[in-house]
């Protein structure tokens, strides 16, 4: 597909963080002062993780009231509607807005009120998917997701599990997620971002419906039987990977060993302002480096509106929409 044609694709996004996808305006309003690109979003020589982390500070400065996260709820859609995205899943971590005058319940609430506002104006459908964070304690997470619960079919539709993945392994959270699970809150999981395949297998045994990022399995097709035997989504966020130098280069990247092993594969921009992308030039990008065919952003898209934390309408819908493009 040509970049208009990609552009014009109805699109599905499972992995979008809110912080790192506020447009440079909305922040620069909310500061009261012109941002460069610079401030939030790294260069094409990015090092690390670490240096990617960086670009967070100012973004995350911006979710610390009601009009901050209304407003930043708005933005990420009206950014989302300029190329054609039609249903979104956005995640957040509302513990690191919570402050004394405002609880969690009130965070995500001003969430989504402007995300509500975003979808009657723009036309794209939304969820919230919100995200305990690995450095915080599980009685912090917990009372944060069952809060959470709360919302779960009024916005939100999932919780997950953000943060340093290589220094808090996922077998320090299999009891916080069987708590989850028992809450009856569907969840996805960052997993095998920093190259700890085990930590893929046990977000499985603790029963992640998606797995984000996923790329330590690359080479192990024991875990590859796992996921695709368990029906777990792969959120893969291939420009984000690379930047922040999570595979060594794109002939490490493994798309077209996750799709040729018949893994439920989605493509997806993880920071849209971080790193300076959208889903469609995600999808340019792995139809130039992978050879990934029209039939195949189909059907990734397609296991996108399969693997959403919707009902089955929805996903009716969605899958209609595609097949009406």
């Amino acid at each position: 597909m040509t970049i208009d044609e990609l552009k014009k694709l109805p699109k599905i996004e499972l992995h979008c963080h809110l912080d790192g996808s506020l447009s440079r305006e909305f922040i620069g309003t909310r500061l009261g002062r012109a941002v460069s690109v610079r401030e939030l979003s790294v260069e094409e020589d990015c090092r690390s993780l670490a240096e990617y982390l960086e670009k967070f500070a100012l973004p995350c400065s911006c979710l610390k009231d009601e009009d901050g996260l209304e407003g930043a709820g708005y933005d990420v859609l009206r950014t989302m509607s300029r190329e054609n995205v039609c249903y979104a899943e956005i995640r957040f971590a509302p513990l690191l807005s919570v402050t004394e005058e405002m609880g969690t319940g009130q965070v995500i609430s001003a969430l989504l009120k402007g995300l509500e506002k975003g979808k009657k104006d723009f036309g794209v459908e939304y969820n919230v998917i919100t995200c305990a964070m690995r450095h915080h304690s599980e009685e912090e997470n917990y009372q944060m997701i069952r809060t959470a619960r709360e919302f779960l079919g009024k916005g939100v539709c999932a919780a997950d599990l953000a943060g340093a993945e290589a220094v808090y392994p996922m077998s320090d959270f299999m009891s916080l997620f069987k708590r989850v699970k028992e809450l009856g809150m569907p969840f996805t999981l960052h997993a095998g971002e920093c190259g700890n395949a085990q930590n893929i297998e046990d977000s499985v045994l603790a029963g992640a419906g998606r797995i984000g990022h996923g790329i330590a399995m690359r080479g192990k097709p024991d875990i590859q039987k796992l996921v695709r035997k368990a029906g777990v989504g792969i959120e893969m966020c291939p420009i984000s990977n690379l930047q922040t130098k999570a595979v060594p280069g794109t002939e490490a990247y493994p798309l077209r060993e996750f799709l040729d092993a018949g893994l439920m594969v989605t493509i997806n921009t993880d920071n849209r302002t971080v790193s300076r992308t959208s889903l469609t030039k995600e999808l340019d990008f792995i139809q130039r480096t992978y050879g990934i065919t029209d039939e195949e952003i189909l059907h990734m898209m397609k296991n996108a509106a399969k693997t959403a934390f919707v009902d089955e309408e929805m996903k009716k819908r969605l899958l209609e929409k595609l097949d009406r493009r």
